[in-house]
């Protein structure tokens, strides 16, 4: 896919009556600064006749003047202190145009062939936000959006996109953004470490530890998209459910089900231990504005012998992860923040355990964007036909995605090792 690169500008925020606004500092979190340090991307495509760009932007421009966070940077404070730097830098806003059909060139899994369709992240960005708008011969649209997960998670995100959709067609934009300020997460009065957050959200970095993607680490690896219908997934959701009063929630259920599928397919050894990484928002948890703009996630570490998980019934996979999401509550994010300010990390030489790595095996990480409302973002000509993860070929690290198809059926971007995909495949879509 040849994409030719037409323009490449800021687009900053534009406030009613045009008047500039101060540099305001937003300090980062406990949150923020364990979670990834790295640039998401999304590719979203949308059909002819698809939104005009000057109508694109300038309802960039206006939501912008409501998350701020996104026209920014990330710098220091006054004080010397992490922080957002709300200057009014703004989004990089990238043009394209491809000399074909969408149909005949979007892929219909994660490829390489999408990092043409996003602005380059591994360039020095000195942006929070850049998108690319790629026009195809056949007057389909894709839209790349990329930010930086340090300054806003997957649910803060998924607002702001419903927000630029809605400044798009000139609606109200909904309950304005909700930030961080120095005083939001402090430690208790007396403080109770309660959990051990040293081997969960920490770590102790061995000499010559190194982590990160490496030149060629996804040579052997390819991103299997599976498709779960509605009626699969009820029927593992019964299955696994099967004499409990109440049933696993999809989302249990499915993660389940690709845990075993995993196992079996990486051909693990029965003593093998294979732990799941699980983002748990914790927004209702400590009583936080669902509009609050910026991480507020922890995880959870659910963990199975391979033996256990494919020999014992699904149920044993779906209840590991359930009780484990459920101990990660309010009281253990308060005994985190508790930590995270006693200074203990920093005086211990630990680092977030939030890295990124080429391999996961015998591990698995998984995203889910279930219930974020990324198909609601509408220019004005409708939703959009998919949506879809940039290429991350990280083995083992699972995105789970509401199907385009709207019916309750789910897609699961699953990449794997090329001599283990055959066997995936044969597992996937069996219930035994």
């Amino acid at each position: 896919m040849e994409v030719k690169v037409l323009s490449s500008k800021l687009v900053k925020p534009a406030y009613n009556g045009g008047v500039a606004v101060e540099t305001e500092y937003i300090p980062l979190s406990v949150f923020d600064k364990v979670t990834y340090r790295m640039q998401m991307a999304i590719i979203y495509a949308f059909p002819p006749p698809a939104p005009s760009t000057a109508a694109i932007e300038k309802g960039l421009a206006a939501v912008l003047a409501e998350y701020r966070a996104f026209a920014g940077q990330l710098g220091e404070s006054p004080d010397g202190e992490p922080a957002v730097v709300l200057n009014d830098r703004g989004a990089r806003l990238v043009e394209a145009t491809v000399d074909a059909d969408l149909v005949d060139m979007a892929p219909a899994k994660p490829t390489p062939e999408l990092l043409r369709l996003h602005p380059d992240l591994e360039e020095e960005l000195q942006e929070v936000v850049l998108l690319q708008l790629t026009r195809f011969r056949c007057g389909s649209l894709a839209v790349g959006f990329t930010s930086n997960h340090v300054v806003a998670d997957g649910h803060a995100t998924s607002n702001f996109l419903v927000a630029w959709g809605r400044a798009t067609r000139g609606l109200p934009t909904g309950l304005q953004p909700v930030h961080h300020h120095a005083g939001l997460f402090k430690p208790r009065s007396s403080p109770r470490v309660e959990y051990d957050h040293r081997n969960r959200e920490y770590y102790l970095p061995a000499a010559g530890d190194k982590h990160g993607h490496s030149d060629g680490g996804a040579d052997n690896i390819v991103i299997h998209k599976a498709h779960f219908t509605k009626d699969f997934i009820a029927g593992l959701r019964a299955k696994a459910s099967e004499g409990r009063g109440r049933p696993f929630s999809r989302f249990e259920t499915i993660l389940a089900h690709l845990w075993r599928t995993m196992a079996c397919a990486r051909g693990l050894g029965p003593d093998e231990t294979s732990t799941i990484r699980l983002s748990v928002d914790g927004r209702h948890r400590l009583g936080v504005p669902a509009e609050y703009f910026g991480n507020m996630v922890l995880w959870a570490f659910p963990r199975a012998t391979a033996s256990d998980l494919l020999t014992r019934p699904l149920k044993h996979a779906a209840q590991a992860i359930h009780d484990e999401v459920a101990r990660v509550d309010g009281a253990y994010f308060r005994s985190f923040v508790d930590f995270a300010c006693s200074g203990a990390a920093a005086k211990e030489g630990l680092a977030p355990s939030a890295v990124l790595k080429d391999v996961l095996c015998p591990d698995v990480e998984v995203d889910s964007w279930l219930t974020f409302p990324f198909y609601e973002l509408d220019f004005g000509t409708g939703s959009p036909t998919y949506f879809m993860p940039s290429y991350f070929p990280t083995e083992g690290m699972l995105f789970l995605v509401p199907s385009y198809l709207g019916d309750g059926s789910v897609d699961a971007f699953v990449p794997v090792f090329t001599h283990n995909l055959d066997a995936f495949k044969e597992c996937c879509y069996s219930m035994e």
